[in-house]
């Protein structure tokens, strides 16, 4: 399970998020969705132990991501600011990653096919279109098979095809038991695949919970996100 309880950021005097809590179960999709500058990618960068917060804690599996001896056996992320070298070829990329966590360089080739790269394994990474670049991020995500996968906007630079794969990886993940977060402010595409969604809005959460109940009255997610945030955009 992931758990964030009351996490805050400012910089300087620029409030990042603001108490933010909520829990990822097993099992599910948990949705974290709002635009640019909402707080999401700071939340994932404290839980991923990137950021450090002024207050709150934020564990995976019960442990700080800091803690973890070889952490993509437990977690796989995809930052959507993070990159590989681009003179890297795409495997040699992954093979590296996976020798530091202690993982069989084979998976290297294993996740390339997963994703649809296997042609480009040998490919140096600059000649990546940006959807390639997400999948190969994916990839990197995956290779631990870990129970936990944190996904910061995986749909961006994705054509359609790309986009309906993602969903169903994430969907795939979460019925075998694991738990899956991400983060978008694709809310149609969110609203097809999550299980539950935290609304964050101005750095801090505005509405979360099941699903179904965040959207009951509502013709959509978008409508639900835009009524029940109304008060931060003031």
């Amino acid at each position: 399970m992931i758990s964030i309880d009351g996490v805050s950021k400012t910089y300087g005097k620029a409030r990042a998020v603001e108490n933010v809590g909520f829990t990822a179960e097993p099992g599910a999709v948990t949705g974290l969705i709002g635009p640019n500058g909402s707080g999401k990618s700071t939340t994932l960068r404290i839980l991923l132990g990137i950021t450090r917060p002024d207050t709150g804690t934020a564990t995976v599996g019960g442990s700080r991501y800091r803690d973890l001896a070889f952490p993509l056996r437990t977690v796989g992320a995809l930052l959507d600011n993070a990159a590989p070298l681009p003179e890297r070829r795409a495997v040699d990329h992954l093979t590296w990653i996976a020798r530091s966590n202690g993982i069989p360089k084979v998976r290297a080739r294993e996740v390339l096919d997963a994703v649809g790269l296997s042609r480009a394994a040998k490919d140096r990474v600059k000649s990546y279109s940006l959807g390639m670049r997400q999948r190969l991020g994916i990839a990197a995500a995956l290779l631990g098979d870990p129970d936990i996968i944190v996904l910061d906007e995986p749909m961006n630079g994705l054509d359609p095809e790309g986009i309906r794969w993602i969903r169903d990886l994430m969907r795939e993940r979460a019925d075998a038991g694991g738990t899956v977060l991400v983060s978008s402010h694709f809310m149609k595409e969110l609203e097809s695949v999550a299980d539950h969604a935290v609304l964050l809005a101005g750095g801090r959460v505005r509405a979360s919970g099941a699903l179904g109940d965040i959207v009951a009255g509502y013709p959509s997610l978008e409508e639900a996100y835009f009524d029940l945030t109304r008060e931060a955009a003031r």
